[in-house]
Order: C-alpha cells, then structure tokens, then sequence
C-alpha cells in the first residue's frame, strides 16, 4: 500500500503516525494536491490528502475513512471495545478533528494578501480552539490515556491535532490547561509522533 499526502498535513499525518503505531507496509508518497495538473486528481476527484492506495487503481480517499480502514486492518483496532469507550473515543476524535479544521481556516487566512485578509473569520477560528481546549481539561480524568487504560485513536487524533496547532498557531494554551498540557507530552514523545514530525516544527519551551 502507499500513503500520498504532504509531510505538513495534519490528515495526512494522523493516518502516518497510526501506520507506525500498528507498524503497517505502507510507503509514503509526497505530492501536492495544489496544483491544476496534481497526480492526486486522478486518485482522488476531490484533490485532496491523504489518499491511500489499497490496489492497483484502488484508492481511499478521506482521513476519517483512510484511518478506520487501516486501524481494522489488522484486527486490532485501537478503539475501546466496550460501547461506552468506543462512544467516547468517538467524542474525543471529534473534538480533534474540530480543532485541525479551526487550525487550518485560520492558517488559509493568513496566506490571504494582508488586505484581503478577514480578521474577524481567524479570531473567531482562535475562539472555537480556545473552547475546544478548555472542555477537553475539564473532560480530562488525569489517566495516561483519554480513554481507558491502553493508547487509542482518541489519544492519536488530538495529540495530532494539539501538535498542529502548535505549528501553524504557537501560543501558550499549555499555562492555563496544565492536565491537558502533561498528557499531551507524555503522547507526543511516543516514536510514531517523533518519526513525523512536520518539517520545520519547534517544540514549545
């Protein structure tokens, strides 16, 4: 199989770091769905990454499905198996999945010519984070892990997403989140975080 995205793509890197948790035969290809004649077109008609090849002429396209597919491939999915883990994994992955899409709205403004530029559209982009923050330190129980007592795909998407936020929108959330802030150290030091770290990344002091 081969994984085609950008190294800087939090979808495409949520899907990465799950390849090297469960350790999976999956190359990764670089490519850009930017351009009009992007080779990501003719694998995916909504241009967009990750898109994993699964046979010839066989492509999965979309973050959510692509990580679902891969996390059950093996039998061994990273999901509680109870109904009341699994419901809240779901809620957990939800919330980090809210936050890269507010990280990313904010971040395409920000290439906009200065002038064309809406601030209104990035503060409120920045509230919708700062909520989403503040409910998961109070959804928070102290564990090691979010859900249960093992690494899940909750633990995955929103050391993701956090981390993406610390790359494409640095500040300080860590000083007034400190249970929030001690969990995601202790997920982003695992190696499959460190292995794909987006290039150009500074770990906050």
């Amino acid at each position: 199989m081969k994984l085609y995205g950008s190294p800087t793509s939090p979808y495409a890197r949520k899907t990465r770091v799950l390849i090297k948790e469960k350790n999976l035969p999956v190359e990764f290809v670089v490519q850009d769905p930017w351009p009009e004649d992007s080779p990501i077109i003719e694998k995916n008609p909504l241009s967009k990454i990750p898109v994993l090849e699964v046979g010839p002429d066989n492509y999965l396209f979309e973050s959510v499905f692509i990580a679902h597919y891969l996390d059950n491939i093996d039998g061994r999915p990273l999901q509680p198996k109870d109904a009341e883990g699994y419901w809240h994994c779901q809620w957990w992955q939800a919330l980090g999945n809210g936050i890269i899409d507010a990280v990313i709205a904010r971040h395409l403004e920000t290439r906009r010519p200065p002038d064309k530029q809406w601030p209104e559209k990035m503060q409120r982009e920045e509230r919708r984070m700062q909520r989403a923050i503040e409910v998961a330190e109070n959804a928070y129980r102290g564990n090691r892990f979010l859900v249960g007592y093992a690494f899940t795909m909750a633990d995955l998407v929103m050391g993701v997403a956090l981390q993406y936020m610390d790359f494409r929108y640095p500040h300080d959330w860590r000083t007034a989140h400190p249970k929030l802030a001690r969990w995601h150290a202790s997920i982003t030091a695992r190696r499959s975080f460190e292995e794909t770290l987006p290039p150009g990344f500074v770990k906050p002091t």
